[in-house]
């Protein structure tokens, strides 16, 4: 029934959608390189030490535990306590273990082994009870206080000793990271505590889904604090992302902005960092062996050795990370280098003249120095390119002043060259060194290995190609390709055009040689020159290499530089460079950065449908099929239009002022492109993918529902269609306020989810009493139209003796799987809570802080009601076209307002749910029972219609007793007047109640007679204020109407 109310044309739409959502979610989980990281091993069994917390701390934070990490020996040893290390903090991420600091540790036990541990770093880790603090932020600010109160119980164990610690290094995995940042927002803490703060896959900018507002509040309070203080916080901070393997947390949301110049902060890649080179997923960043051995690398050229700590010097701290996480010279780390070194020895110095040389070592016995005059070579060429095989550390190139054809003393230009996987290369502008006479290429002697060493000059015309990139909707149709002639051992290709994160291409890089017998290595290395997010691939040519071309992070706007492909090629080869745009990778590219927004472009299109369902209800009086309005209303042009209306005038600052006036939070869209993520029709394609989504989603919810409802029949005996509509049930009440009981004491997120079951049990009865009564049709038709005839009979009767026919009974089941389709969505965005308060419902029975609270109070009793609602019961509502017309507006606000906030989208649904229930129960229960509960009041009234002269002369007589001897006068005006504003404000608050609920019929009559009781009190008393000598003039309006409200009284009485 589903199916047949879609047409083939919009059925193929749909499943046009679902190949697209499925190319880009193809490529962010799989269009990725295969994972190179090498798993880490321990040599000796690992051991957890338990550091015992003071007690008020340990009852604080039950969940919590802080331990040691060892191995063997060094355990045993160090299980006595104190300790003599330096201390390093590690701070898992979300739903990560304590144990993850085995990689790391377990790597730096071995490398303070290998010098005899001169040196050695203590480890410990915090059990933060495996939270999902990416998905729950109420315990974020707990983490952050019991890790500060860990650094003091951590310093405390160094006491009494020679080189105790001041501070500890954290190394923080995902939301770890975010924590050790927090530490600073703290009042009581001291910056001096941390010396290092190294962070992995930790998402700095925003959290990766929005779900609840404790998550955005903690990112505001943190980030905030940085940029306030950005002079102030002299914290050393590197912050390492994954790259594309990692689709938890996209490498764009690590990067740390440079704040100002006194900012030491870092951000790169995976793939970029020298000797590891290969990109990581969210957990293999924490076991990959290349990133953790560049790490300790790190750690260790960090020490101090005067105070045997990690170095308080700032500019060391920054010198030792640019080198192993930036740029690597092939040397080991010095923090002052030898600029000037010495050529002597027994050594050969052989002239080189030409302008490209080949140099293949092997078994030398004596040292070589080849000298290459650069007097010549400066008027025909602009740079030089020296490259080697040899990956030792030495210095292995220098420039001689000033010299003829050998030097005693030369400029190292070792610490210039970069390395890579398979070369170290040097590349030098000769315009730059004006003062070198020879370049100088060292050969060392050597037994039995064999390298290679290459120099070149060139022209940096021959070598600087342009390729600009393919249109981004040539779809691949296109191509553009270069091709590399000249026998060179060094390109640049710059890509023009390509710096949005939007763009993504394939390069296809085809290498062809002649004469070569043994298998040449060539490295294709991406370089985005913005930010350190750099890739390398290497290629055994001959052959042909495809390379993914996208970004991490866009170009910024003042930035005029170009991203290059870097070609570390040989010279026996010839390559063609081939680009064409990939609409799979930027598919990929969309979900990849606005795939967290897509619940609230589904919610939004399921609402557009609700509404239209709503107003087909009104107009026609029956309700269309989902799937129907959902063809019909979920219009782009519905939504996108307002969104980017309000993003223009709010560039203008009048309406910005407004806009601040009421207090309305900022616009995503201005939030999305304050982070550069602004995408060319990514709203258009967002709300395409989510009208997809929520159609296969209504697909599957109504073959669920049916599903349930058969079995539901399978296991009870048939129902029937319910006889009397009850919107209150007996029992209803009661589950109501259990279920407001059980989010109070409990978990706001598990009453909501047992107020979903509820409902969904209510609509499977509902459908299988339906299907029920239509089998029975089909086995007794006479019977079938003898009810049928009855139910209409019942239609025609008064409201509280309707029953329910089958065309009442189908409209009810289309607007209840509407609204099975947005509670469901509310569910789910409120499940994490629910399961973080399940995983810790040992420690704490109550959910504290609670997201979902406030949302559970509103939306149980609206679904209880909800539940007994059938259209037929409001359908004739004057508020059901009002509320028809809010899920439009609704629909806009969940995309402006809830694409980057997702736990704001459940306040835009709860709206036109509550005002649904509101249509059944204003027209229901008010003529039903509000109507005679006025009825007796206002009766009981007229029959005690002296009832203030009564109560005047009680306060009269109690105010002169008490001593207030007030004149008798003053306080008949003063009543009188009450009495007389009371008559004239009553027809206004009767037409405002007639129009409003649309029950002046009913209630005429109980209004007149209470006007007619305080009219007759009141007329005369006109009489008597000159006996009371008060001076109470009565205005000639107000008695004209009492005199209409008088007759008003008596048409009624004539006529009901």
């Amino acid at each position: 029934m589903f199916l047949h109310s879609v047409n083939l044309w919009n059925l193929a739409f749909y499943a046009l959608m679902v190949f697209m959502a499925t190319l880009g979610l193809w490529d962010v989980f799989f269009g990725f390189e295969e994972n190179k990281c090498s798993m880490s091993y321990m040599f000796e069994y690992p051991e957890y030490q338990k550091i015992e917390l003071p007690k008020k701390l340990a009852k604080r934070y039950p969940a919590y535990e802080l331990y040691l990490y060892g191995e063997g020996s060094y355990a045993e040893e160090h299980k006595s306590l104190p300790l003599t290390g330096i201390p390093v903090l590690f701070l898992p991420g979300n739903a990560g273990s304590y144990k993850q600091v085995r990689s790391i540790g377990s790597i730096a036990l071995r490398k303070a082994e290998d010098i005899d541990f001169k040196y050695h770093f203590d480890f410990f880790s915090v059990n933060f009870n495996e939270e999902l603090v990416a998905l729950y932020g109420g315990s974020l600010q707990k983490q952050t206080k019991f890790v500060h109160e860990c650094i003091k119980t951590i310093l405390k164990l160094y006491k009494g000793q020679e080189f105790a610690p001041k501070s500890v290094a954290i190394i923080g995995h995902s939301m770890g990271g975010l924590v050790a940042r927090a530490l600073l927002t703290l009042k009581n803490f001291k910056q001096d505590l941390i010396n290092l703060l190294i962070t992995q896959a930790t998402p700095h900018v925003a959290p990766v889904m929005p779900l609840d507002r404790f998550i955005t509040d903690f990112y505001m309070t943190v980030n905030s604090y940085w940029i306030l203080n950005a002079r102030h916080i002299n914290l050393t901070t590197l912050s390492v992302a994954g790259g594309f393997r990692d689709y938890q947390v996209r490498s764009g949301l690590t990067f740390l902005p440079k704040l100002s110049h006194h900012t030491s902060a870092l951000s790169v890649v995976s793939s970029a960092v020298p000797k590891t080179w290969v990109s990581t997923d969210h957990l293999s960043i924490v076991w990959c062996k290349q990133l953790q051995l560049t790490t300790i690398r790190a750690f260790f050229d960090l020490i101090d050795a005067d105070t045997k700590q990690i170095t308080q010097n700032p500019k060391k701290k920054l010198s030792v990370l640019n080198h192993h996480f930036i740029r690597h010279p092939a040397k080991h780390f010095e923090e002052n280098p030898a600029i000037i070194s010495d050529l002597t020895g027994t050594s050969m110095w052989v002239p080189v003249k030409v302008s490209k040389w080949t140099y293949v070592a092997y078994n030398e016995s004596d040292k070589i120095y080849f000298t290459f005059p650069l007097a010549n070579h400066r008027k025909i060429y602009t740079h030089v390119y020296c490259q080697s095989t040899m990956l030792d550390t030495n210095s292995w190139i220098f420039g001689c002043i000033n010299s003829t054809s050998m030097c005693r003393q030369g400029v190292d230009l070792s610490w210039k060259a970069e390395l890579l996987p398979t070369i170290k290369s040097l590349t030098l502008r000769l315009q730059d060194y004006p003062s070198l006479s020879h370049l100088v290429v060292y050969v060392p002697s050597i037994h039995g290995s064999k390298f290679v060493v290459d120099c070149e000059f060139f022209k940096k015309e021959t070598r600087s190609i342009q390729l600009p990139v393919t249109h981004l909707f040539s779809f691949g149709l296109s191509s553009r390709k270069v091709i590399l002639n000249t026998s060179g051992l060094f390109y640049n290709i710059e890509l023009l055009n390509f710096g949005q994160i939007y763009q993504a291409f394939k390069i296809n890089v085809v290498s062809k040689c002649s004469g070569v017998k043994e298998e040449i290595t060539s490295i294709y290395k991406l370089h985005i020159p913005w930010s350190y997010e750099d890739s390398l691939t290497i290629a055994q040519v001959p052959s042909s290499t495809e390379i993914s071309l996208k970004l991490h992070i866009a170009q910024p706007e003042n930035d005029s530089h170009v991203a290059l492909l870097k070609m570390y090629t040989s010279s026996d080869c010839q390559y063609e460079v081939t680009v064409k745009t990939s609409f799979s990778q930027i598919l990929g590219q969309v979900v990849r950065f606005h795939g967290g927004a897509l619940p609230a472009y589904v919610i939004s299109s399921i609402l557009l449908a609700y509404g239209g369902q709503l107003y087909s209800l009104f107009s026609t009086g029956h309700c269309l099929e989902y799937a129907t309005m959902l063809d019909k209303e979920a219009k782009p042009y519905k939504v996108d239009p307002f969104v980017i209306m309000i993003k223009f005038l709010l560039g203008y600052k009048w309406f910005k002022e407004i806009w601040d006036v009421l207090l309305l939070p900022e616009l995503d869209a201005i939030f999305l492109t304050s982070q550069s993520m602004c995408f060319p029709l990514v709203s258009l394609i967002l709300f395409l993918f989510g009208t997809c989504t929520a159609y296969w989603g209504g697909l599957l919810s109504s073959t669920s529902v049916r599903l349930l409802s058969s079995l539901w029949l399978a296991l009870k005996r048939p129902s029937e269609l319910p006889k009397d509509i009850k919107m209150i049930s007996p029992d209803l009440p009661f589950l109501t306020i259990v279920l407001i009981i059980v989010s109070w004491t409990t978990c706001g997120a598990f009453a909501i989810l047992l107020t979903y079951l509820y409902y969904v049990f209510k609509i499977v009865h509902l459908q299988a009493s339906l299907t029920s009564f239509k089998n029975s049709q089909t086995v007794n038709p006479k019977h079938s139209r003898r009810s049928e005839k009855k139910s209409n009979h019942h239609k025609d009767s008064a409201v509280h003796h309707l029953r329910l026919s089958v065309s009442d009974a189908e409209d009810s089941l289309r607007m209840h799987s509407t609204v099975i389709n947005l509670l469901t969505w509310i569910v789910l965005l409120s499940m994490p809570s629910l399961i973080y308060w399940l995983k810790n419902l040992r420690y704490y029975f109550k959910l504290n802080p609670d997201p979902c609270k406030p949302l559970a109070f509103i939306l149980i009793p609206t679904m209880a009601i909800l539940g007994n609602t059938y259209t037929v019961s409001i359908k004739s509502s004057k508020l059901l076209k009002t509320t028809s017309q809010f899920p439009l507006p609704l629909a806009v606000g969940v995309i402006a307002f809830g694409s980057a906030h997702l736990y704001r989208v459940p306040c835009f649904v709860f709206i036109p749910l509550l005002l649904h229930a509101l249509c059944n129960f204003i027209w229901e229960k008010l003529k039903k029972c509000v109507g005679a509960f006025y009825d007796e009041a206002f009766v009981i009234i007229f029959h005690h219609r002296f009832l203030f002269s009564q109560c005047f002369r009680f306060i009269y007589l109690n105010l002169y007793i008490r001593g207030n001897k007030i004149p008798y006068e003053v306080i008949w005006r003063a009543w009188h007047s009450l009495g007389i504003y009371i008559v004239e404000m009553l027809p206004k608050v009767y037409c405002g109640i007639s129009f409003f609920f649309g029950v002046k019929r009913e209630l005429a009559p109980v209004l007149g007679f209470f006007l007619n009781g305080l009219i007759d009190e009141y007329l005369p008393s006109v009489s008597a204020q000159s006996e009371l000598g008060c001076g109470l003039k009565l205005k000639k309006s107000r008695l004209v109407c009492l005199i209409k409200m008088k007759a008003h009284w008596l048409y009624f009485t004539a006529h009901n």
